[in-house]
């Protein structure tokens, strides 16, 4: 990933943006460890501790997560709604998520609990942020149905366990960076560095399956222009 050389450096930090930005998108783009991203950074003969790339990550992700979320389309009409178990310290913690039809995420939320309370939080925040979908799905857990049916009357509510593939999948990065990260040390930094994560990958995986070469090109290019422009407004 090309930055520009010369950017406005970050009061109190020792290294460039460019170099700050590289880091949070290698680690973000990429199922690596902080100690991977510090053994990039050495061979192109930057010399920063796996403990600073750790930092950056956690101040900066949250601002690129901001960025990718002020700058995304409308979400589609069709939502579908997922929870997974997180172990976190040994508790069973539960991880909500939502995508629309279009595979993007809308939003995620660590919770302690699996009932209609921890239900009807999550669907506040995503009604809250994209209005009432057209359609729900969900699986057939019965939390869904009193909170969808108080906030959302009007919609399509589908529970079918079969029908709810496309967010299945949406869990398998979550998995994948939990054996790179040991597990997530408690609900805070779950919900800091998925919500981030789920957002970064966003514009850097678009769906390539349906795009022709070109296009995917077209596509990658305007992703790092986006992420020059988001690295440009980072500030301490």
């Amino acid at each position: 990933m090309t930055l520009p050389a010369k950017m406005p450096r970050l009061k109190g930090y020792r290294f460039p943006r460019e170099i700050i930005a590289y880091a949070v998108w290698t680690y973000h783009r990429f199922a690596l460890s902080t100690a991977d991203v510090e053994d990039l950074l050495a061979e192109r003969g930057v010399m920063v501790s796996r403990e600073a790339i750790r930092k950056w990550v956690n101040r900066f992700g949250r601002h690129f997560e901001h960025c990718v979320k002020r700058e995304r389309p409308a979400a589609a009409d069709k939502w579908h709604l997922d929870e997974v178990v997180v172990p976190i310290n040994g508790v069973k913690m539960w991880l909500w998520r939502a995508v629309d039809s279009n595979g993007d995420v809308l939003d995620i939320l660590v919770q302690t609990r699996r009932n209609g309370k921890a239900a009807k939080r999550f669907l506040q925040r995503l009604f809250a942020r994209f209005g009432t979908p057209r359609v729900i799905m969900t699986d057939k857990l019965r939390s869904y149905i009193k909170p969808i049916r108080q906030l959302a009357p009007d919609a399509d509510h589908r529970a079918h366990k079969g029908l709810n593939n496309r967010i299945e999948g949406s869990h398998r990065p979550t998995r994948k960076r939990e054996k790179f990260i040991g597990r997530f040390k408690s609900a805070r930094q779950a919900q800091r560095f998925l919500a981030a994560h789920d957002q970064i990958n966003t514009i850097f995986r678009p769906r390539r399956y349906r795009l022709s070469a070109i296009s995917y090109r077209h596509a990658r290019s305007d992703a790092f222009d986006l992420w020059q422009s988001y690295a440009l407004e980072m500030a301490v």
